[in-house]
């Protein structure tokens, strides 16, 4: 969800101060690297052999192995859709939709007219892959459309910048066209650092409610967004409803896919534990990560 890079630094600096005192865990103001910047870059504000070069970022949620992570494009691309999850994830009776992923060398990026359009991968992005599931109409409850997300960033930084921008893009645009005919209108944003309002599974998590109105399922109907940040990675899940659906079925939706991609994310990362040592990981317990906020 990255949008228009170092024009909108000074912007989404000033939510950041308002929403979340620093932003996320990893936030060092306005000395953070800017969409679409790569440490080095004099556009970053730093300069290669600086200590802000350094990537990814220690993180507080999981014990990253620097060697575990992916390296190149093709690399992150791979891990991405061992991550991402499948239609069953969101519940037996949800199918794919057409197209079901998006060309993964473009993503989403949200324009000066509030616009929603295809773009291609900025440079600091090593791969992103979107999935779109829906639930049928039946019961007398309308389509449910569904989505996952997963995009890995080259530092951790970067990553943190996506949320931020996130939080801009809600002041920016409160009404949204995702397509013809698409649209979301009364957008909230809650954002929690690892820490608060019971985060303890991510090193940042967003929660984004509104309400979707489209051409074949009429409207206002509940929308929900929910992004979480685990180093250089980010999880999104989202439901965009229809007649018969409330905002709690929703997130009841959502939660076993998003705490089921944060666990196989944090699997492929972690450090292994030493040999010999058989306590659980917290990466795999849903208990661990807390309650659907």
């Amino acid at each position: 969800m990255l949008g228009g890079g170092a024009a909108r630094l000074g912007c989404a600096m000033a939510v950041c101060g308002l929403l979340l005192t620093g932003c996320t865990s990893g936030g060092e103001g306005p000395g953070r690297p800017a969409a679409g910047t790569t440490a080095g870059d004099p556009a970053a504000g730093t300069t290669a052999g600086d200590p802000a070069d350094t990537s990814p970022s220690p993180t507080a949620v999981a014990d990253i192995d620097p060697a575990r992570l992916p390296a190149t494009a093709a690399q992150a691309a791979a891990l991405v859709r061992d991550v991402i999850a499948q239609p069953s994830a969101f519940g037996p009776d949800t199918v794919r939709r057409s197209p079901y992923e998006n060309d993964p060398r473009r993503w989403a990026v949200l324009g000066d007219d509030c616009v929603w359009e295809q773009r291609a991968l900025p440079e600091d992005v090593l791969a992103s892959l979107t999935r779109h599931f829906e639930v049928p109409a039946s019961g007398g409850k309308g389509p449910l459309t569904l989505s996952a997300v997963v995009t890995v960033h080259r530092t951790a930084e970067q990553a943190d910048w996506e949320n931020a921008e996130v939080l801009e893009e809600m002041l920016r645009c409160p009404s949204q066209l995702l397509r013809s005919g698409e649209v979301l209108t009364d957008l909230t944003d809650v954002p929690n650092a690892l820490g608060d309002s019971g985060n303890g599974f991510a090193d940042d998590a967003l929660t984004e409610t509104g309400t979707y109105t489209g051409d074949r399922v009429g409207g206002p109907h509940p929308y929900v967004w929910e992004q979480t940040r685990v180093g250089p990675f980010t999880i999104a899940v989202s439901a965009k409803g229809a007649k018969g659906w409330s905002k709690t079925e929703l997130f009841d939706r959502l939660r076993d896919p998003h705490v089921m991609m944060r666990s196989r994310l944090r699997g492929a990362i972690e450090r292994e534990a030493p040999a010999g040592n058989g306590s659980p990981s917290a990466s795999g317990s849903p208990t661990a990560e807390g309650a659907r906020r």
